[in-house]
């Protein structure tokens, strides 16, 4: 596949699908709703009930389900984007924000070096050092940025920004993150939205420019894939699209009204957000590709930015719910971050076949457990799909077993967030690593061998139906996390030379 070819297909992920294929997923959508009445129906009838805390369990993870699916619905339903507007004139000030903390030289010049040929408007471009490199204030020189360098590095990067905020004066403010390299219409494409005096900040999509370099990466770019398109132009339509961290210009005036960027979140961009929407200032989300990034290359890589936002969305919840936001914005923002709470369901769902073999209790009457499959399996085979073809195919098998694999890290975030245990903020490492990396995935590992253990158990005791059931739920599980822990199992890294070849910005 052609760099070209890359960036239309991801282009087309963001912008949506073709007229045939809307219609497509609308029937899908049409299939499911009755298949999920039919479960739901057959699940809830009292004579369902075998062990009652587990049944509780069982219910209580699919209700979440259904609401999250549900939501997905709700969101993706207004599919729309911000439309194309006319720029802004070219003598409007920008100032281009990059912040740095000792990330290589060869991932951070790429961004500088384009982020000084953006054209449509008198943008200036500041590299913020808060390592105190001072190979990093020759390469600002080399590309006439500004070098603006901090001592303390508090507020790690919402502080290195809020720093820098002080240091500028330009009325529209752009963050890039240093492996996001920007195209030269960036601004053009961004700036026009300005013109509504309630617009806050324009957001556009993360691209993952090593997306077909290693399977995590692969896996990474499909979940950003299926964010960054029906669900980010969804939100759009809900007029609540949030602040991802890059590819972002923002209006000064909505910045220093909102105090500047939240120092104490692991997810300043999301906390950001919802302060500019309690003030009722709005956002845009445009569906272009702008930037070419790097998603993270190994599992530890993987592991520490999901723990990052996991940590910080699961903490924001209790924000969003004191938050005085419109119901749609609010619900929206609590679609979000909720979601890092669905490892609990797979946690429930894999513990089920490992009691019911080990102790023989189970969560349906036995009467019904049978029965199980028939009435489950079409509703969630139909709805993955569905979910597979709203993200444009590019949301496949490894970013779902990717995404299994992970649930560890919701549950993490949980106990910390009520343990308030504040997290530390990491950057995502931009470079994978040479060696197999079995401590990333330790938790799914132990689950895992759980999972095999209780089924070779359950084999050598018996073969009647209800085991066998057991078994072959416990099989799914080990195929699925097997499938998601592999990478960090397998020694290899990225060719750094390829990766950065697809970085270099395609011309206009």
């Amino acid at each position: 596949m052609t760099r070209d070819t890359r960036l239309r297909r991801a282009t087309w992920t963001a912008a949506g699908p073709d007229p045939r294929r809307r219609i497509a997923i609308r029937l899908l959508l049409c299939a499911i709703v009755p298949l999920a009445l039919i479960y739901f129906t057959w699940l809830l009838r009292p004579g369902r009930v075998g062990e009652p805390v587990m049944y509780v369990l069982l219910v209580a993870a699919e209700v979440f389900n259904l609401v999250q699916a549900a939501g997905f619905w709700w969101t993706c339903s207004r599919g729309s984007s911000a439309a194309p507007a006319p720029p802004l004139a070219p003598d409007t000030r920008v100032d281009v924000l990059i912040p740095v903390y000792d990330e290589p030289a060869d991932v951070v010049e790429p961004t500088v070096e384009a982020a000084s040929r953006l054209t449509g408007a008198r943008a200036r471009v500041h590299l913020l050092d808060d390592g105190g490199s001072d190979e990093m204030r020759a390469l600002a020189a080399r590309h006439g940025a500004d070098y603006i360098r901090r001592e303390d590095g508090a507020g790690a990067k919402a502080g290195n920004i809020n720093h820098a905020l002080a240091h500028t004066d330009a009325p529209y403010v752009a963050v890039l993150d240093c492996d996001h390299v920007p195209l030269p219409h960036f601004l053009e494409a961004m700036l026009g939205h300005f013109a509504d005096e309630r617009v806050a900040f324009v957001q556009a999509p993360q691209y993952y420019a090593n997306n077909e370099h290693g399977d995590v990466a692969s896996a990474a770019w499909g979940q950003q894939a299926l964010f960054f398109g029906a669900i980010a132009r969804g939100k759009d339509g809900h007029e609540a699209m949030f602040c991802c961290g890059t590819n972002v210009v923002f209006r000064r005036a909505a910045l220093e009204s909102a105090g500047g960027f939240p120092t104490r979140s692991l997810t300043e961009d999301f906390d950001l957000s919802i302060r500019l929407h309690e003030r009722g200032w709005s956002s845009r989300y445009v569906a272009e590709v702008l930037a070419h990034g790097l998603g993270p290359e190994d599992m530890a890589g993987y592991v520490s930015q999901q723990q990052r936002w996991a940590r910080g969305c699961v903490g924001a919840l209790g924000t969003v719910l004191r938050a005085r936001l419109p119901w749609r914005i609010k619900l929206q923002y609590l679609l979000s971050a909720s979601y890092f709470l669905s490892g609990w369901t797979v946690l429930v769902y894999m513990t089920f076949p490992v009691v019911r073999i080990l102790t023989g209790a189970q969560p349906l009457a036995a009467t019904t457990a049978d029965q199980f499959l028939v009435h489950f399996a079409p509703y969630f085979g139909l709805a993955l799909l569905a979910v597979t073809s709203v993200g444009g195919g590019a949301y496949t098998f490894r970013s779902f077993a990717l995404q299994t694999a992970s649930f560890w890290i919701h549950i993490q975030a949980t106990v910390r967030a009520l343990r308030r245990r504040r997290g530390r903020f990491v950057v995502t490492p931009k470079q994978g690593a040479l060696e197999r990396q079995p401590r990333a995935v330790a938790p799914a590992l132990a689950a895992l061998a759980v999972l095999a253990g209780a089924a070779v158990y359950g084999l050598a005791r018996g073969n009647d139906p209800a085991t066998l059931n057991n078994v072959a739920f416990a099989a799914l599980h080990v195929c699925v996390l097997a499938c998601g822990v592999a990478p960090a199992l397998r020694a290899g890294a990225v060719s750094r030379e390829r990766a950065e070849a697809k970085r270099e910005p395609v011309p206009a």
